[in-house]
């Protein structure tokens, strides 16, 4: 029992030396100011915007037709390259041969009459002059002439437009391209009635595409031509396409209260992987400056106070609307600078610092009480036991 009791004082006087150890260890240790540098070197800087947009070609176009009719034959299908002048598509020319047989023979019958009122006026004229017929007999001859005249010019129209009408059923392409759109088939029903049937969508060159993009209201007052632009596309995740803004289109377009402004970009497409339709994620370089001297912006909002201050250590301020601090030795000393353009994360320093100079960014401080709250505000770190003081799970 006195063997129990002995070790039992010992462990006691051993937890109470450790405790006494720690507190004393814990209140003399002293608060350590630490700060952040960063060095002042040549870096880029840019701003951008990001939008969305359609990827279309450069130039397309619609192919119809100007006469009503069945399609008859098709030359071309979808992918299909064809040629400036190149024949696609024909329409049933029956009908169209039929009107233009029934135009010429109108005109045959209208140079008949010419040539017989022709023949009648010249023979009124002699006897009008030799006063052989009255002025009436003469003006009457003279104008059925004129008549016959203007029903020749008629009819070469009708037969000129007959021709023409012809000549529409015949289907070209009006450009070198690759067929994108096919909307007939043939044995197919065609009405130009009340406008142009769409026949096919040629596009031109599908190895120089470009970008439509729709930018918000308050983003395209940044946006000008030549800008250079990143993009990617859903297709090809992991490809990204450079381009250039080479168009600022000044219609806005309303939607949902949101007004967006069309922004055209170059896209080069030799590879041919960009297809028309394809919606891409588009960022626009606003502003770029490649090897400047810069800092982090937060150098430019570091201050230091005097509880920062540690033994021997002091300050050395400067008159300035701009500045940014290093420390040298134990002195922290205050630079005036002249900043340019700015990104948010990184400023341009125009004049006052030298590629190479640790500037001050931030501090933090260990040790003290300051620490052991952050310590007892953590939630990972170990804390005593809870001992219940209603004794309910206490043994009896």
């Amino acid at each position: 029992m006195k063997n129990k009791k002995m070790w039992g004082g010992i462990a006691l006087g051993v937890v109470i030396l450790a405790a006494i150890i720690y507190f004393m260890a814990g209140g003399n240790k002293e608060e350590k100011v630490s700060f952040e540098t960063a060095t002042v070197e040549k870096q880029d800087i840019s701003t951008s915007i990001t939008a969305t947009g359609t990827i279309e070609p450069v130039t397309s176009v619609t192919v119809g037709t100007q006469v009503s009719g069945i399609v008859s034959k098709l030359y071309v299908d979808y992918n299909s390259v064809v040629k400036k002048g190149q024949i696609i598509a024909e329409l049933d020319k029956t009908n169209l041969i039929s009107e233009l047989n029934r135009a010429k023979a109108d005109l045959s019958s209208a140079q008949s009459t010419l040539s017989y009122e022709t023949a009648n006026f010249n023979r009124y004229k002699t006897l009008f002059e030799k006063g052989l017929v009255s002025t009436d007999e003469y003006e009457s001859a003279r104008l059925s002439y004129d008549k016959a005249r203007q029903t020749v010019a008629s009819s070469r129209e009708s037969v000129q437009k007959a021709q023409t009408n012809l000549g529409y059923a015949t289907i070209t392409s009006p450009i070198d391209g690759v067929v994108l759109s096919k909307s007939v088939e043939e044995g197919q029903t065609v009405a130009s009635s009340f406008s142009t049937p769409e026949l096919f969508i040629i596009a031109q060159d599908l190895t120089d595409m470009r970008v439509i993009a729709d930018i918000d209201e308050a983003d395209i007052g940044g946006v000008k031509e030549g800008q250079r632009v990143s993009f990617t596309v859903d297709a090809f995740p992991d490809d990204r396409f450079e381009g250039q803004v080479t168009q600022v289109r000044q219609q806005a377009t309303t939607e949902s209260n949101v007004v967006t402004y069309e922004v055209v970009i170059s896209a080069p497409n030799n590879d041919l992987k960009l297809k028309p339709g394809l919606t891409a994620n588009v960022t626009i370089f606003t502003m770029e400056k490649k090897d400047i001297i810069a800092v982090p912006s937060k150098a430019l909002r570091f201050m230091p106070n005097e509880a920062l201050l540690q033994q021997g250590q002091k300050i050395e301020d400067v008159e300035a609307k701009t500045k940014v601090w290093t420390l040298e030795g134990n002195t922290f000393k205050a630079h005036a600078v002249e900043t340019g353009t700015t990104n948010g994360m990184l400023t341009e320093i125009v004049s006052g610092l030298s590629e190479g100079d640790q500037v001050l960014v931030d501090f933090s401080i260990s040790g003290g009480e300051e620490q052991q709250q952050e310590q007892a505000q953590n939630p990972f770190m170990p804390r005593p036991r809870n001992n219940n003081k209603n004794g309910n799970n206490q043994k009896k």
